[in-house]
């Protein structure tokens, strides 16, 4: 059980320095916080089975997950038709 609650810590830790490495890129930091959120479906789902718990909670999560990378895809086909790119440094959010 430890041994897999520290790889699945270990892989939202690389998905959290992948976002803040590839900061750059829309679609690169939305591909790094979906697999943190797929990491932490993994140890939500392994955390209530050790337990014994139900695991109707994991599919609430999963359906939730689902509807924020959908609302993301749609930010980024947004982006790109006004702007033709997903490069932060292509837009200012300000104006």
């Amino acid at each position: 059980m430890s041994y897999v609650c520290m790889y699945s810590l270990f892989m939202i830790l690389i998905g959290a320095l992948v976002f803040c490495s590839k900061r750059k890129h829309f679609l690169l930091m939305l591909l790094s916080l979906e697999f943190m959120v797929l990491s932490l479906y993994y140890f939500l789902l392994v955390v209530l089975s050790f337990y014994m718990k139900e695991v109707f909670f994991s599919m609430v999560f999963l359906t939730m997950s689902v509807c924020e990378g959908a609302l993301g895809l749609s930010i980024l086909v947004s982006l790109i038709r006004t702007h033709s790119n997903d490069y932060f440094q292509s837009f200012n959010i300000l104006w």
